[in-house]
C-alpha cells in the first residue's frame, strides 16, 4: 500500500475551544501569548493521535494582522515563539504554516505581487530554520498562488501550497477561478498540492485536478457548516462561523480513505477537525495496512 502523510488538524479553533476565551481578531494569536504553553499541548495531542507533521501557530502572524495591535511590534518574537511551541510536539517533521495576508476568503483584498510577494517572504525565511517544509495555507486565488510560492521559495525549504475550493464546487478557487489555473501556476515550483479549509465534500472533484500536477497531492477540509457572510467583514472573530455537528472522526475518516483512494498521499485535518479526528484516521489507516511517514 501506499505511504501517506498524516498531517495534524485544526489549530486555531482548537485552542479557542480549550482557553474558553472570546475570540478576538488575532484569533490563535491572542491566545498562544495569553496561554503560554496551550499551543505545545495541542502539538502533542496531534502527534499522540499519530499525525506526522507539526503545523506551526504561524497562520495568523503577519504584520497586517498585527497592525493597530499591542503585539505589531512583536512579529519575529511570535514567530519564534510558534516554532518553538512546534519543536516541542514530537512529530517527526515541522511545517512552517502562512496563511493569506489580509484576510482568509478573501481574494479581492489579496495585496498585489509586489505587496504580497516580499511580505510571503519575510514570514517564510523567519520560519525556514525551525522547519522542514513551508506550508501556504487557504490560498484563494491565482494571483495569491503566486505570490506566495514566490515568497516562500526565497526560504530554500520545500513549498507546499494548500488552495481552498468553493464548497459547492471543488473545481473552483474561492476567487471563481479555475483550481487548474492555479495548479498549473504552481506545479513547476511546489512539492505538493493540496485543497484545505473547504467543505469535505467539495475535496472529490478537486483531486484530479491535483493530480494531474504530477505532484504529490492531497487534502485537509474544515468542519464549518458555511463560511458565514460575518467572517467576511474587515477583523472579523470566528465565533462568526459555526462547526458541524455531523462531522464526527469517524464520518471524517471515511470521507478521508476515499480521498486515499482517489490517490491522495498527504491528508489530514483544518478548522474544527482535532485530534480524535486524526486518531480516527490513523487507526483506518494502519488497519487497510497504509504506512504513515
Amino acid at each position: 500500500m501506499s505511504a501517506i502523510t498524516l498531517l495534524d488538524g485544526g489549530m486555531g479553533q482548537e485552542l479557542v475551544h480549550r482557553a474558553g476565551d472570546r475570540p478576538t481578531p488575532l484569533w490563535s494569536t491572542q491566545v498562544m501569548v495569553d496561554h503560554p504553553g496551550l499551543v505545545a499541548e495541542v502539538h502533542g495531542d496531534y502527534a499522540d493521535a499519530g499525525a506526522s507533521v507539526a503545523t506551526t501557530n504561524s497562520y495568523a502572524i503577519h504584520r497586517d494582522r498585527l497592525l493597530g495591535t499591542p503585539l505589531e511590534d512583536q512579529l519575529a518574537e511570535l514567530l519564534a515563539l510558534a516554532l518553538k511551541e512546534a519543536q516541542n510536539s514530537g512529530s517527526a517533521r515541522i511545517a512552517g504554516a502562512i496563511g493569506p495576508l489580509v484576510a482568509s476568503y478573501r481574494p479581492d483584498l489579496h495585496p498585489d505581487p509586489d505587496t504580497a510577494t516580499p511580505a510571503y517572504a519575510e514570514i517564510a525565511q523567519a520560519l525556514a530554520p525551525g522547519c522542514d517544509l513551508i506550508l501556504a495555507e487557504t490560498v484563494a486565488s491565482v494571483d495569491h498562488a503566486r505570490s506566495v510560492l514566490a515568497g516562500a521559495l526565497s526560504a530554500g525549504k520545500p513549498v507546499w501550497i494548500a488552495m481552498t475550493v468553493d464548497d459547492q464546487d471543488g473545481t473552483r478557487l474561492r476567487s471563481g477561478e479555475h483550481l487548474a489555473e492555479a495548479v498549473a501556476a504552481v506545479a513547476d515550483h511546489a512539492d505538493a498540492v493540496l485543497v484545505n479549509c473547504s467543505a469535505p465534500e467539495a475535496v472529490p472533484a478537486a483531486l484530479p485536478i491535483l493530480a494531474a500536477s504530477a505532484r504529490p497531492f492531497g487534502a485537509y477540509a474544515n468542519g464549518f457548516e458555511k463560511i458565514a457572510e460575518g467572517f467576511l467583514t474587515a477583523k472579523p472573530t470566528v465565533d462568526a462561523l459555526t462547526s458541524r455537528r455531523d462531522l464526527t472522526p469517524a464520518a471524517y475518516a471515511e470521507l478521508v480513505l476515499r480521498w486515499v483512494d482517489q490517490g491522495a498521499t498527504i491528508v489530514g485535518g483544518c478548522c474544527e477537525v482535532g485530534p480524535k479526528h486524526i486518531k480516527e484516521i490513523h487507526r483506518r489507516l494502519l488497519a487497510a495496512d497504509y504506512t504513515i511517514i
